[in-house]
């Protein structure tokens, strides 16, 4: 037997019988050989950390933009996150691990750059909208590795879709994906606000502090352990009523608190004119854009490939371009 198929043999004797095994999924776009060593969701998890969306994911604000320090998050690291607070809650409930890993690694790597200031601004330009779990998709799908996609199977990209939106993945596994990404954003954004001055520890409710904890890793060991204890044997991925009503509250907490405070918002503003301004511009002079977008333009229209351009540049490259197209060069601070 090859490692592969001892590590499906594995699953087959050892999993859930709720969980998602290897041997069984619906498989690839374009079907490929089997790897010797690896199952076909260790390749997929293989293929997202590879990718060149990944590696713009370290250089993508989070919630902070242009945050003076080196600790504060940013979407790769969040992505990293997820990753691990979904992968124990897999392992608690004796699912499948590398399914689960797989979906968390690539599940934002739609996001536009600036945070969800920049998500907000292209779904008010873009003509029909623009949600990051679809624009995640579209890039494994077909503008990752040249045009051709990363063929990555059909549970993982069921994953990487339903982790937002009003549509559940099909697996156990991908809805850990959901729980996970709001348990790891609200608690290290808790952290980053601390870190920035934006709030205190005292600040957080008590009634909520009292119930999931006073340090932050023991309100995510309180969710995860809760999420762990409610789904146990069960079809489906729950908390408790108690676990859950903390985490909305906590959450509508951070929205008027940090989400929505001075510090957080006071470049958003700035950030989003950047984003209009390059669309606008790269809409109106789309030979300007670069060769790898061409063949989009072509084939889905001058708005579909500036929002992909757009959205996959990384905060920084944002700012380059548009002082390149709109300041002249004899301004250009030095």
């Amino acid at each position: 037997m090859t490692v592969r198929e001892q590590t499906e043999q594995w699953e087959r004797q050892s999993l859930s019988p709720y969980a998602c095994r290897a041997a069984e999924s619906r498989g690839r776009a374009r079907p490929l050989e089997p790897c010797p060593m690896r199952t076909c969701f260790q390749r997929d998890a293989d293929r997202i950390v590879h990718a060149k969306a990944f590696r713009r994911l370290m250089h993508k604000t989070q919630v902070f933009l242009a945050p003076e320090g080196d600790h504060y998050r940013t979407r790769m690291t969040h992505t990293l996150e997820v990753a691990r607070i979904a992968r124990t809650i897999a392992r608690g409930l004796r699912l499948n691990e590398d399914l689960t890993e797989a979906a968390a690694l690539g599940h934002d790597l739609g996001h536009t750059p600036f945070g969800h200031a920049g998500e907000q601004v292209l779904d008010e330009i873009m003509p029909g909208g623009f949600e990051h779990n679809v624009q995640s998709l579209r890039v494994v799908d077909r503008l990752e590795d040249e045009g051709a996609g990363l063929d990555l199977t059909w549970e993982v990209r069921n994953g990487i879709l339903c982790h937002t939106g009003g549509e559940r993945a099909a697996t156990l596994e991908g809805r850990i994906i959901r729980l996970a990404d709001q348990i790891a954003y609200i608690e290290h954004d808790i952290d980053d606000a601390v870190r920035a001055g934006v709030l205190y520890p005292m600040d957080l409710p008590l009634a909520l502090t009292q119930r999931l904890g006073f340090s932050h890793g023991e309100r995510i060991d309180t969710l995860v352990s809760d999420v762990i204890g409610q789904s146990r044997d069960r079809d489906d991925i729950c908390q408790s009523e108690e676990c859950r009503q903390a985490l909305a509250d906590l959450r509508s907490f951070m929205f008027g608190a940090v989400y929505l405070s001075p510090t957080a918002k006071a470049e958003e503003g700035k950030a989003q004119d950047v984003l209009r301004f390059l669309f606008e511009r790269y809409r109106k002079d789309p030979d300007a854009l670069p060769s790898e977008f061409q063949d989009i333009r072509a084939r889905e229209g001058v708005e579909r490939a500036v929002c992909d351009y757009i959205a996959g540049m990384t905060d920084k490259y944002a700012v380059e371009r548009f002082r390149e197209l709109a300041i002249p060069r004899s301004w250009a601070v030095k």
